[in-house]
């Protein structure tokens, strides 16, 4: 794990709300030059920190489609029954993010259709599969109320 000062946090800061800042203007907010605010950026991609460069769209906006919400709990844990399950998840284009989670549910997933008929056609074929899907609850997302990227602000930059 790599250490992080308060000038590679603020530029992971920075970078998370503004992909496309200029190296100068980068450079100007850190309070620092810009070779070594450049060479820091580069050291945190090297080290796989920044995994890449890419747009904020808003997808609501770019077609209508729903958002769902979808907990998953499996009738077997085994690393195998697991595995099947989150590579399949993996290859969804419908489901856009998952997490594996502790507790009460196994997996929570972030599904977006065309709409209700597409998720439920969707899921459909994932109850018929071998996946050990014991159940499934479904949430419908009515708006999304906070989006955010980046750490939060008790994340301290002196460490």
């Amino acid at each position: 794990m790599i250490k992080l000062d308060r000038y590679d946090l603020a530029i992971l800061r920075i970078l998370a709300r503004d992909g496309r800042i200029t190296k100068s203007r980068l450079a100007e907010e850190v309070n620092l030059s810009i070779s070594p605010a450049w060479e820091r950026v580069k050291k945190l991609e090297d080290c796989g920190l920044i995994k890449g460069y890419r747009a904020d769209v808003d997808w609501a906006a770019a077609f209508k489609g729903s958002r769902i919400v979808v907990e998953v709990t499996l009738s077997r844990h085994t690393a195998a029954d697991m595995r099947r399950f989150e590579e399949r998840v993996a290859a969804a284009s419908e489901i856009v993010q998952c997490y594996a989670t502790g507790g009460g549910v196994d997996y929570v997933l972030h599904v977006v259709s065309r709409d209700i008929d597409h998720y439920q056609r969707f899921i459909d074929s994932l109850l018929v599969e071998e996946l050990a899907i014991e159940r499934y609850f479904t949430y419908i997302v009515t708006k999304v109320v906070k989006n955010v990227e980046g750490p939060p602000e008790w994340v301290d930059d002196s460490d």
